[in-house]
């Protein structure tokens, strides 16, 4: 059972090893998970536990726990894909639980098959973090990354006596600029780092003082190394040589292969030769009620995540996508107005991978009035039923995309406004407020439409939300849905007695507004 459990989790998360630089050290998670296992069993220490209530219930607990981590990340799956980093993140703590249990089990005085001891617990914990972190988690602590980067990058060089000031992530130095961007962050080495201190320490290293010193190490030098890469990257920067392709990959591989033998390295250092253990004697306690309930409990819990499984995959097949022709999204702008100068990018089709539709359209107006530029700029999107679920749509909102572009997001006191046109009110918007680096301040409205309605805004980095969105609109998702943003350097107060706002919105009520 558990294999069958491994097996089928390592099918799930293989494409974000593949495709995900940052956890390309997954693929080792198999080999030393079996590593570690037989390392386990063959220099101990053999820790057997004995039978009693309080192992009995540990082993129950962490079934039990495996089991509503596992519910949880199908419903989960509802709202978003089986492949999602929130699901697969939950998934990866349900499997450690179930091996948990399993170990409880198999380290019993009485079956004496698997040593509880911190070689196989690491062995187990090491596929949490082969797994992807949720989105939240991942944006947070790669903002923090960059930004420690970015200033400990900036201290280097004024020391050296070279001029440049920091914008955000961007270092501008006398003649151009270097971003420490979200490759440069350190999160790949950081995570490989911690998973290779992790192994070693359970592989190499025997004493517990010695194990410390290797975990705290670890994360350390990832830091401070992809420090040192961004500073030699910089200083290249500013003599004038061109970092893209060569110099920006042969210091990312060489930074990583320095790390891992430099831990590696460490724990021989720390380490000590341990003869192999005797072969243990045949003695074994006798069988007592708690011992015999043990595998009961590991085996009902795998029964119930199979039939879970079972259920999950027969009720959370996405809706087939329905035939039928696509909205005409330039339809609900007018290609013309009197008195605006009307502007069509081209470039929309470059998102479509990213949003996972091609139905896009976005037009700007824009007008002089007195020393000021008015400009009231509308995108909208469609996607058919079927064709993605809620929260891939919510996750490409304005609070997701435009700080990628070098907006700010202001505070504001109201993230909700109830629009009025004439005596006509709007459904209820979500109201932002951004400043670029020119402080140009734009207000951005923005309506989510699935099946015709507008739905609440939820934040698509919230597994809470996520769990909101599964429970509401269910397993399969039929309805189709738009997604309209509004946005203009004015207040709505200024734009809704204009005639071109009221034709929009008159042209959007087919859309659900």
């Amino acid at each position: 059972m558990a294999a069958l459990f491994i097996g089928s989790y390592c099918v799930l998360v293989w494409p974000n090893w593949r495709d995900n630089p940052d956890l390309s050290h997954g693929f080792f998670a198999p080999l030393t998970f079996a590593l570690l296992l037989w390392e386990s069993g063959r220099i101990g220490p053999l820790r057997w536990l004995p039978a009693g209530w309080p192992w009995l219930w540990a082993t129950g607990l962490a079934s039990g726990g495996a089991v509503v981590l596992f519910a949880f990340a199908g419903v989960l799956a509802a709202s978003v894909e089986w492949s999602h980093s929130a699901v697969v993140f939950v998934l990866a703590g349900s499997l450690g639980l179930f091996l948990l249990a399993t170990l409880l089990m198999l380290a019993g005085e009485r079956v004496r098959a698997l040593p509880f001891n911190w070689v196989s617990l690491t062995a187990i914990g090491l596929w949490l973090l082969s797994a992807p972190l949720p989105p939240g988690t991942y944006a947070r602590l790669m903002l923090e990354l960059q930004t420690m980067v970015t200033h400990f990058v900036l201290n280097a060089l004024h020391l050296a006596g070279i001029p440049a000031r920091q914008q955000g992530n961007i270092i501008q130095l006398a003649t151009t600029s270097v971003g420490i961007e979200d490759a440069c962050s350190g999160i790949r080495s950081l995570l490989s780092c911690v998973y290779a201190g992790l192994f070693f320490s359970a592989w190499l290293v025997r004493r517990p003082t010695g194990r410390m010193v290797l975990i705290i190490v670890a994360p350390l030098l990832a830091v401070g190394m992809n420090f040192f890469r961004s500073l030699i990257l910089t200083l290249l920067v500013n003599a004038g040589v061109r970092i893209e392709g060569f110099w920006h990959d042969t210091t990312g591989y060489a930074i990583l292969a320095f790390t891992s033998l430099g831990l590696a390295g460490l724990a021989l250092l720390l380490g000590s030769s341990v003869a192999p253990l005797p072969p243990p004697s045949g003695v074994r306690s006798p069988a007592t009620a708690t011992s015999r309930w043990q595998p009961r409990l590991v085996l009902a819990g795998m029964v119930v995540v199979v039939a879970l499984g079972v259920f999950f995959l027969w009720h959370g097949q996405p809706a087939a996508v329905r035939p039928g022709q696509a909205p005409d999204l330039y339809a609900f702008l007018p290609r013309a107005a009197p008195g605006w100068l009307v502007q069509t990018p081209t470039d929309l089709p470059r998102a479509a991978s990213v949003l996972k539709t091609k139905h896009l359209a976005e037009r700007s107006y824009l007008r002089r009035e007195g020393e000021e530029n008015v400009l009231l700029t509308v995108y909208v999107a469609y996607w058919a039923p079927g064709q993605t679920p809620v929260s891939q749509v919510a996750a490409h909102t304005p609070d997701a995309c435009w700080p990628g572009a070098g907006w700010t997001s202001l505070s504001q006191p109201e993230m909700q406004q109830r629009l009025m046109l004439g005596t006509r009110p709007l459904p209820v918007a979500e109201h932002r407020l951004f400043r670029n680096a020119g402080s140009v301040r734009e207000h951005v409205w923005f309506w989510h439409v699935y099946d015709g309605r507008v739905i609440n805004y939820r934040d698509p980095y919230s597994v809470p939300a996520l769990l909101e969105i599964a429970l509401r609109y269910g397993f399969r998702r039929q309805g189709s849905q738009y997604f309209i943003r509004v946005s203009s350097n004015q207040p709505w107060e200024k734009l809704a007695p204009e005639p071109i706002v009221r034709e929009i919105f008159a042209n959007l009520q087919t859309a659900g507004l």
